[in-house]
């Protein structure tokens, strides 16, 4: 059985733990190889390795270390099919999520290329009397990187590739359900030009976390799960004096105005909140139309909708969305849905039963519908992270404005309509950190940044673009004087420009 090992210091590293964790074909229900689970010592062999590069890594100027992310972007396309088929072979998404997945992230790195600029100061000249001010960016040391399985590419490119780019060097601690094409993202990064030592993936469980939350040489870590898990990153990390941008859990709504074209507002949603399975962190779960003929109409086109969908294996180019990561998130899914039902919601079509034929032993689940969702019910509050879609029926524009807003996640949020005004004053007015209009899946491009609000973000700085420069580096101010002529006396008081 393949056995995917630890790569540290440019080269893969056998662990000593004697743990290990399963990585399954989720189209099949099989075991295909098992990871293994590293201790603190492993995690401090990375750190070490990580250490000596970054000395190094970071004189080298801004304009070699873009070279080195051209020729990782170039690597990324030259083995696009390759990388997509190894992702969906141990997640589960279709090879075209798994491409979308990697061009996402490849889109961070296209705006880490362009560092010598991202990075450059402020001068002031003449301050004062003979004095300049100038100010400079420079990298934090070492970072690290936590993230989650459902974009084993995008999210791992997120963080290192503005990390390294800045002159970090990065720990990548990867999902252990799906940890093969981290591996080989870590692997291209030295085929690029960059140093041994400067990307290293340790793989773990949360021995692993722990370990790299509580090195006193890891200056940085971000994290991409669970808001339960998110919160203890960030208490934990920030404890120990590192900078922290933990990214946690999502419910997401796509409020339907009555005025909306309503098959469009429909296929965005359908594609939202079931592509991937569900297994999204800005998928569409929830969708809120206003009034009764307008829910009416978006019940019966979701219906219609999911009559068409096709749920089927990983490579099957016909599929829409393929099986989710495992047995245990299947149940977990299934759980949610019998939930469902016994708080009352209606449920429209139930999922639990799909099987295909041939992979009966893969963890596939069937699209479901809810109608009739309140706001009290468990199944609402929380994240169930499949592929179910809730209807949250409302009566106004502002029922529909307070959902979203009053919600414990803020991660993103979405409105359908044809009214500029009514869509500026929900964008204004809405308590949550992205909001598409008329885009269900308001993901920012790399050179804007994404982070949400409530409990599905900890920390002050979001993800990637200019946030990102600014939280793996740390601004030094120098003022400076050459002065000419007679020696001036002491002073005593703090200098001033007048």
């Amino acid at each position: 059985m393949r056995e995917i090992t630890h790569f540290i210091d440019g080269a893969a590293v056998t662990g000593t733990s004697g743990r290990f964790g399963d990585v399954f074909n989720p189209n099949t229900g099989e075991v295909q190889a098992r990871v293994q689970l590293a201790t603190a010592a492993e995690v401090d062999r990375a750190v070490r390795s990580a250490l000596t590069a970054q000395r190094d890594w970071a004189q080298v100027n801004p304009q070699r270390r873009a070279r080195v992310m051209f020729e990782f972007k170039r690597l990324i396309e030259r083995d696009m099919d390759a990388l997509a088929e190894l992702l969906s072979s141990e997640h589960g998404k279709v090879i075209a999520d798994s491409k979308g997945d990697i061009q996402r992230g490849l889109e961070v790195i296209e705006f880490a290329c362009g560092i010598p600029h991202l990075l450059k100061g402020e001068y002031t000249e003449g301050a004062g009397p003979g004095i300049d001010i100038y100010s400079m960016r420079q990298p934090l040391g070492v970072a690290a990187g936590i993230t989650p399985f459902n974009f084993p590419g995008m999210i791992p490119m997120w963080m290192f590739g503005i990390a390294i780019a800045t002159g970090n060097s990065f720990i990548l601690k990867p999902s252990e359900k799906d940890p093969s094409v981290p591996v080989k993202l870590a692997e291209l990064m030295m085929e690029a030009g960059a140093p041994a030592g400067v990307l290293n993936v340790v793989h773990g469980d949360k021995v692993a976390v722990d370990a790299i939350l509580d090195h006193p040489d890891i200056r940085a870590v971000s994290f991409v799960g669970s808001s339960d898990i998110a919160h203890y990153v960030y208490s934990r990390g920030t404890a120990a004096g590192k900078r922290v941008q933990a990214m946690g859990g999502a419910k997401n709504h796509g409020v339907i105005l009555p005025d909306a074209d309503l098959d469009q507002a429909v296929k965005d949603i359908i594609g939202a909140a079931y592509g991937s399975a569900g297994e999204r962190c800005m998928a569409l779960p929830v969708v809120v139309p206003v009034g009764k003929v307008t829910a009416d109409a978006v019940r019966e086109r979701v219906l219609g909708e999911l009559e068409t969908l096709k749920v089927g294996i990983s490579t099957d180019p016909a599929a829409q969305y393929g099986p989710v990561v495992s047995q245990a998130h299947k149940q977990k899914i299934s759980d949610y849905i019998q939930m469902g039902v016994d708080e009352g919601a209606e449920l429209v079509v139930d999922g639990r039963g799909f099987s295909l034929q041939g992979y009966e032993q893969g963890f596939f689940i069937g699209p479901s519908l809810f109608d009739q969702v309140k706001p009290t019910m468990r199944t609402y509050q929380e994240e169930i992270f499949g592929p179910v879609l809730q209807i949250a029926r409302v009566e106004s524009f502002e029922e529909a404005l307070h959902l979203p807003s009053s919600h414990q996640y803020g991660n993103g949020v979405a409105i359908f309509t044809r009214n500029g005004r009514a869509a500026r004053e929900f964008a204004q007015q809405v308590n949550v950190g992205m909001v598409g209009i008329n885009v269900p899946i308001p993901v920012p491009v790399a050179y804007h940044t994404f982070g949400g609000w409530k409990r599905s973000a900890f920390g002050d700085v979001n993800q990637h673009g200019l946030e990102g420069v600014r939280f793996y580096t740390k601004v030094k101010t120098v003022t400076a004087r050459w002065p000419e002529g007679a020696v001036e006396d002491s002073a005593f008081v703090i200098p001033t420009m007048k």
